[in-house]
């Protein structure tokens, strides 16, 4: 498997639409939660074992060298190609050829998403292509498609302009590529994004490593302030609710009436001391007696209306519950073991999964945190809620 070592990023643009911040400075330093914006990428990146970086920047790259020197205060190794203000993408990554490793990753110094190096390394070796680029499936529509995507995972399809028909998704950095992929690049000022990569489908050799979790960007005032949420600090701990909080109903029976409802011993308890440690609470919870029509969704709404009330009065607030009405064979993207209800309290809560926790009680949590990117903990006949919030709330191995 290739290993990654080496991450490129462009930082070189004008950021134009962050005026009169980028009048003197460049946009990777535009300050969100105290701290340049670029900082939370190097944190990221050494977190995930890579600690070389190319830094490739035009526009006021002072700005960028003094601050961040040659990495050593971050623990990492930085090095810098500084060309032109007027080179676009392309002509910036060929200009540091000689720096850059043989494979590497490429990113964008005004976008954030929450990385997991080893999935997006076995993709990429799975794929076997010479580029991989990383693919918001935008189902939220946040902003307009440029790629597309098929079920095998191979990118058919790269619109700079946005003007395609059937694109499904946003083409976000997080590029793995292998050097060879910028082989006879164009001797005119070119762009990555508008000649590399449609060159690169052309050639069957672009693979698109897909995802829910949405990505967070600088390049607006509007999408800073919406960052800024997404980097204030937060302790976010998911829950699943039949069997772990209250007493699950018999086999192929559901918790239908709130008379039905009975916390498990500890519950109340375990979630009071998440609450006193700074945690906010989410839960996600299968509900198919919906679908089985055993039960309607305000006979579930009220359940969850006195469940929030007593806990209320427990000194225990509940943020948000997300339940999944379906049935095994409706083919939703929410129902557990499939991870939508964590990506989309994700998007409406601007929560990074990967530093979040969820507890649930088998398999299929099991499987939908995993798919999630949170660390997930299973309540057994061994251990209850009680035991695992004791060993979150006092650092202890989970």
């Amino acid at each position: 498997m290739d290993r990654i070592k080496q991450a490129v990023i462009l930082a070189g643009g004008l950021g134009t639409r962050l005026r009169p911040f980028t009048d003197h400075a460049p946009k990777p330093m535009v300050p969100v939660q105290g701290r340049p914006f670029l900082e939370y990428l190097l944190d990221q990146l050494k977190e995930q074992g890579i600690a070389d970086l190319v830094l490739l920047l035009g526009y006021l790259p002072k700005k960028i060298t003094a601050h961040f020197g040659d990495g050593s205060k971050f623990g990492l190794t930085i090095r810098y190609s500084i060309s032109d203000i007027s080179d676009d993408t392309g002509t910036r990554i060929k200009k540091a050829l000689n720096l850059i490793d043989d494979t590497f990753m490429l990113l964008y110094a005004d976008n954030y998403w929450p990385l997991n190096l080893k999935k997006m390394t076995e993709f990429f070796q799975a794929q076997q292509t010479n580029a991989s680029v990383t693919v918001y499936t935008n189902k939220s529509g946040i902003t307009k498609n440029n790629i597309r995507v098929d079920d095998r995972g191979y990118v058919v399809e790269y619109d700079k302009s946005r003007t395609a028909k059937n694109l499904n998704g946003v083409e976000i950095g997080y590029c793995l590529l292998r050097k060879q992929a910028l082989d006879d690049l164009p001797e005119h000022n070119f762009s990555f994004e508008a000649d590399v990569l449609p060159r690169l489908v052309a050639a069957k050799q672009l693979s698109g490593y897909c995802t829910d979790h949405r990505y967070y960007s600088i390049s607006t005032p509007e999408k800073v302030s919406v960052t800024e949420s997404f980097f204030a600090p937060k302790k976010i701990i998911f829950l699943d609710r039949d069997g772990v909080i209250n007493k699950k109903a018999p086999k192929a029976d559901y918790v239908k009436r709130w008379a039905e409802f009975e916390f498990l011993p500890g519950a109340i308890e375990a979630l009071q001391q998440l609450q006193q440690h700074g945690y906010e609470l989410i839960i996600i919870s299968n509900q198919a007696g919906v679908a089985r029509k055993m039960m309607t969704e305000e006979d579930l709404e009220t359940i969850h209306h006195h469940m929030k009330q007593t806990l209320a009065e427990q000194g225990v607030t509940v943020r948000a519950i997300y339940h999944c009405p379906h049935g095994w064979n409706d083919s939703c993207g929410c129902r557990k073991p499939k991870p939508g209800m964590f990506f989309q309290a994700a998007h409406d809560h601007a929560i990074d999964l990967t530093k979040t926790i969820f507890i649930g009680d088998d398999e299929r949590d099991q499987a939908a945190g995993d798919a999630a990117g949170c660390q997930t903990l299973l309540v057994t006949s061994d251990r209850d809620l009680l035991s695992i919030v004791r060993n979150i709330v006092t650092n202890q191995p989970l």
